[in-house]
Order: C-alpha cells, then sequence, then structure tokens
C-alpha cells in the first residue's frame, strides 16, 4: 500500500521514504515529531538519519501526505492526512496530543469568518491545559 501511496503523491517510493510512512501508520501515537520517527526506526534497527528524517517528513507535507503543526514551546509535530479536520489539545507538560471535533465550535467559527467578511479556506485550534495524567501525578 505504501509504494502506491507514495506513487499517488508523485513521489518515488525509497527506501526511506517507505519507511517513514510504515513507521507514521503503525505508530500507536498519530502525532510524531521527526525525532519521534528518527527513533522508531532506530528502534527497530533501520539506519535512515535525521536530516533524512526531516527532509522526507518535508516532501511528504508538500505532497500533502502528512500535515505538520507548531505548536507552542517549539513543539512540532507530524500526522498523516486522512481529510477529516479537528483540532487539537496538548498537555503542556508531558506533550500529550489529543483530537477533538465540536460542531459548535465550527459553526461559531465560520459565522465569525462569515461576519467579518472573510471566505474561510482552513483554520486550527489548538487549547494548551494539563492533562489528566499529569493532573494525578500532581494532585
Amino acid at each position: 500500500m505504501e509504494n502506491q501511496e507514495l506513487k499517488n503523491a508523485g513521489l518515488k517510493a525509497t527506501l526511506p521514504r517507505i519507511k517513514i510512512l510504515k513507521i507514521l501508520e503503525n505508530s500507536r501515537h498519530r502525532h510524531m515529531s521527526a525525532e519521534d520517527v528518527y527513533k522508531a526506526l532506530l528502534d527497530s534497527g533501520e539506519d535512515v538519519g535525521l536530516a533524512t528524517v526531516y527532509r522526507v517528513l518535508t516532501q511528504f507535507e508538500t505532497a500533502q501526505l502528512v500535515k505538520s503543526h507548531h505548536f507552542e514551546g517549539g513543539h512540532s509535530v507530524f500526522e498523516l492526512e486522512h481529510g477529516e479536520h479537528h483540532d487539537h489539545i496538548l498537555c503542556v507538560k508531558c506533550g500529550r496530543v489529543d483530537e477533538f471535533v465540536d460542531e459548535v465550535i465550527e459553526e461559531r467559527q465560520n459565522l465569525i469568518a462569515e461576519r467579518a467578511g472573510y471566505s474561510m479556506t482552513d483554520h486550527s485550534l489548538y487549547i494548551y491545559g494539563i492533562c489528566p495524567d499529569c493532573q494525578k501525578e500532581n494532585g
């Protein structure tokens, strides 16, 4: 499947691209930093450099296979692009990222854009807080 996805995106199916795509598809985490991908490759015995990981992820983003998110504090992650909109809530202690969809928020954002005379093309919402696990540790 990876080869076809790469070809459909106009990318040659090189070994590093296939390995990185496989890591993103099989990870239990939907949001991975370039360093996370690199560590997963090392853990699986693959010899792919960090610079290659960054280059491939940038190529994947350009080809719209992945979407990057740049959270406050320099926390950048990548996730596979599935074409479904969602927003994010991020723990400021451990970096955990969860996704959510809220129709009321979506409607409100559309209304705000419309009232301002905008034709909205895209948007992103990031909520920062402390996740339940980190709250337990400090409770």
